[in-house]
């Protein structure tokens, strides 16, 4: 299996796979992935400088690319003091009543703030300008094209931007923009998403930008059959979240882990009270709260992140897996099993080889498919 996407990321398989964890991009990278640092949990920026030092050595001089989060219009986003005096003190009740209800005790660490300033406008243009002093192959905006000037840069330093889109017309204005890789991301994919499936929304975007740029496809993959899907539809490659939260270089909380191998593909929900955008979570009691009668409406990024940081800190430090807050796709339910990342890629890739062979069968004169 292999695209020229392959030639133009130098990677061996058409799979990019996005994560968090410094560990899991390495380790994608270093099996023939492009890897995707999350560069959002980053407050200081002297910290992903460092990670991404760390990177550069732990891939073995394979590609590896960044992911921020930047609207393509700059908000005026405020010192977080000034944010904070934004949050309504109904709001801050409910937080707090909902925590007490569902036997969350206080943070260990007291007041916490991480990863709320990565969700600024002005510390995501410090993690594009620390990304382009390192060997980065992409940079990807979660919020569609960054601002002009970004695009600008990192086409300067000769790194190509992907942007995340929903909607064929968003696809469009991306390319228009500037971007060079657009990620197809359906309403199953965990994180932000819109509201429009994969199946009809892939080859919607392929041909709403042609063939000049080279479509990713987002949104319950995570097996090699969907993975030849994507591609039938007319994607080059593929766009990985999710499926890699299952593996052991994620490093994730006993409780979360729990929380992530019992749940099925219909145990997530689609909601603005992570972040204040629509994202796909993992469906629990927290969520569930958010539901009920005489609950508020959730705030706009980024006074929902404001708002819900601390509560995330005590809610994943509760060791409780029905309450820990997670963004993730309905592709959870195939997340049944911890395994290396290497694993889950060779697998992945064998089992759309044979797809893909099975499907050119059926191109042969008396040809029936089967195995």
């Amino acid at each position: 299996m292999r695209t020229d996407l392959c030639d133009r990321l130098g990677i061996a398989h058409p799979v990019v796979g996005f994560s968090p964890s410094e560990h899991v991009v390495a380790a994608i990278s270093r099996a023939g992935g492009l890897g995707v640092l999350g560069c959002v949990r980053f407050n200081d920026p002297d910290e992903l400088d460092a990670v991404l030092s760390w990177l550069d050595e732990a891939t073995g001089g394979r590609p590896y690319g960044v992911d921020v989060v930047m609207p393509s219009h700059a908000p005026a986003d405020g010192a977080p003091a000034d944010l904070d005096a934004l949050i309504p003190a109904g709001h801050r009740d409910f937080v707090e009543r909902t925590l007490l209800r569902l036997g969350v005790p206080p943070a260990l660490d007291g007041e916490s703030r991480a990863g709320v300033l990565g969700w600024l406008h002005s510390v995501a243009r410090s993690h594009v300008e620390v990304a382009l002093t390192h060997p980065i192959r992409l940079i990807a905006n979660a919020l569609g094209p960054p601002p002009p000037d970004v695009t600008d840069r990192a086409h300067a330093h000769g790194v190509p931007v992907a942007a995340l889109a929903g909607r064929a017309d968003h696809a469009r204005s991306h390319v228009s923009g500037g971007v060079d890789l657009v990620v197809a991301q359906g309403y199953e994919a965990g994180g932000h998403t819109g509201e429009i499936g994969s199946m009809v929304l892939i080859p919607e975007i392929v041909d709403a930008v042609g063939a000049r740029v080279p479509v990713l496809a987002a949104g319950g993959i995570g097996s090699g059959r969907q993975i030849a899907a994507a591609l039938a539809l007319g994607a080059r490659g593929v766009w990985l979240g999710s499926i890699w939260l299952g593996t052991e270089e994620y490093r994730s909380a006993p409780a979360l882990r729990e929380a992530l191998l019992r749940a099925g593909s219909g145990d997530t929900v689609r909601s603005r009270i992570y972040t204040g955008k629509p994202a796909r979570l993992l469906r629990n009691r927290w969520t569930d709260a958010w539901s009920e009668p005489g609950a508020p409406a959730p705030l706009p990024m980024p006074l929902q992140n404001l708002l819900v940081a601390q509560a995330h800190t005590r809610l994943m430090e509760s060791g409780d897996p029905s309450v820990v807050p997670m963004p993730v796709g309905q592709i959870v339910g195939r997340m049944n099993e911890v395994r290396p990342v290497a694993d889950v890629l060779a697998d992945l890739v064998a089992e759309a080889d044979d797809t893909l062979g099975r499907l050119g069968a059926l191109t042969r004169p008396g040809a029936d498919g089967s195995r």
